[in-house]
């Protein structure tokens, strides 16, 4: 997309799920609730992205119980329609790989994508994005933003990626 002379660049915006539940140990993983810290780190990430500006225009989900509810708590907190997050079931405990294979069916009417996912997967594509930077562990409500100079997500692979910055609940706001 060309604006005032300025090709857009397409930002991608990864979320880990916020803190989950282990009261109960006989509990299936994909259908554990947030606890009490997962949903106060949700709306708090969620500003902090409002602050630096960077609201997604599409949100992408796995859809295990934990990652639906961050999404939905952070769609709130950006006035983004709860039934506009797409889910994914690939995204469910997956490998980095997979999140190439979802992000190239993006369209490309938008600009900023939020994908909220589960480590170790989304910690390992962290580290697949940037030479700049490298993390241990995407704690849970991390984000870790990237911007890339491509104007097809097709082309996403292939870019140049530009870390934007890699924030959690536990960090300074800058």
């Amino acid at each position: 997309m060309v604006i005032n002379g300025f090709q857009r660049m397409k930002t991608l915006l990864l979320i880990r799920h916020a803190k989950s539940s282990w009261n109960d140990p006989d509990m299936d993983d994909f259908d554990r609730p947030l606890n009490k810290r997962g949903k106060l780190n949700a709306p708090e990430m969620a500003a902090r992205l409002i602050h630096k500006g960077m609201v997604p225009e599409l949100i992408i989900a796995s859809p295990a119980k934990r990652t639906r509810t961050t999404a939905k708590i952070m769609a709130r907190e950006w006035k983004y329609p709860k039934e506009a997050i797409l889910l994914e079931e690939e995204l469910y405990l997956c490998y980095a790989s997979t999140f190439l294979k979802v992000i190239t069916k993006i369209d490309d009417d938008f600009n900023t994508v939020a994908i909220f996912a589960h480590n170790p997967g989304i910690t390992d594509f962290a580290n697949y994005l940037t030479e700049e930077i490298r993390i241990d562990n995407v704690p849970t409500s991390g984000i870790f933003a990237v911007e890339t100079d491509i104007t097809s997500w097709k082309d996403f692979d292939r870019g140049h990626k530009k870390f934007l910055f890699f924030d959690y609940p536990k960090q300074e706001m800058v």
